[in-house]
């Protein structure tokens, strides 16, 4: 102590100390200064008649922080005509770099299970609950970083943009993100999975796991009922696929 140059202050500010606090206490209190509120800018200028035009405004957005680092918007592609879209949950690192949804290693699981079951992917719209990856550099690594509720809730709006053009039949809800944007919460994945569940103007949604979620199990027999469960899962959706879409009262 005696050596840090410091120390020579303490007298000084212990002799003014009454001083200060006699002229706080007159003063009074204060009013804090407000923080400025926080607003994210309406979507961009779109022609959201389209699903064309909905993937360019999602390119564009510019509604919450996760633009900033990420590298683009990775918005939902197949067909307008399908009767399933499939919603994930937000883009990976193979996703943020190609802009193209379900293409890394959770993108090969799904693949390879709608092989198993008898589905062709070009017949479905997939599309993620987020539209901007949400990281956290380790190095040159970026892990996956869960979106929050508020981050979500601003990319609902794009979501509910592909519902309203697609009408789908059914609504694959793969992950407690994508359940919760679609319902509101996310609680019961678990639970809930392979469960059709009743939605507005004729859809129905079908819960069931992120296909990254095998991707993070160690051992062998849990990896193969996850497995046999996501196949059991999907292959619900196959009735959906006759037929026509849904259609909403207008």
């Amino acid at each position: 102590w005696r050596n840090m140059p410091e120390t020579a202050l303490v007298p000084g500010l212990i002799a003014r100390a009454g001083a200060r606090a006699a002229t706080m206490i007159e003063a009074g209190p204060g009013v804090a200064r407000k923080a400025s509120p926080v607003s994210y800018p309406e979507p961009a200028a779109a022609d959201t008649g389209t699903l064309a035009g909905v993937a360019e405004g999602v390119r564009a957005c510019r509604r919450c922080p996760l633009h900033a680092p990420a590298t683009q918007a990775v918005p939902g592609e197949g067909p307008a005509d399908t009767r399933v879209m499939v919603v994930a949950e937000q883009p990976g690192d193979a996703e943020d770099l190609a802009g193209r949804p379900l293409i890394g290693p959770a993108g090969r699981v799904f693949d390879e299970a709608l092989k198993r079951v008898g589905l062709e992917r070009s017949g479905l719209y997939v599309t993620n609950a987020v539209k901007h990856f949400k990281f956290a550099p380790r190095g040159k690594r970026r892990l996956h970083v869960r979106p929050g509720a508020g981050e979500a809730a601003h990319c609902r709006w794009w979501l509910d943009r592909e519902i309203d053009l697609l009408r789908p039949r059914l609504i694959v809800a793969m992950g407690a993100t994508a359940v919760a944007a679609i319902t509101g919460h996310g609680d019961g994945v678990t639970r809930l999975r392979g469960s059709i569940i009743p939605l507005a103007d004729g859809m129905s949604m079908l819960v069931t796991v992120h296909p990254a979620y095998m991707l993070r199990l160690t051992g062998q027999e849990e990896k193969r009922r996850a497995w046999q469960d996501f196949l059991a899962d999907l292959g619900l959706v196959r009735p959906f696929l006759a037929g026509p879409a849904a259609t909403a009262e207008r």
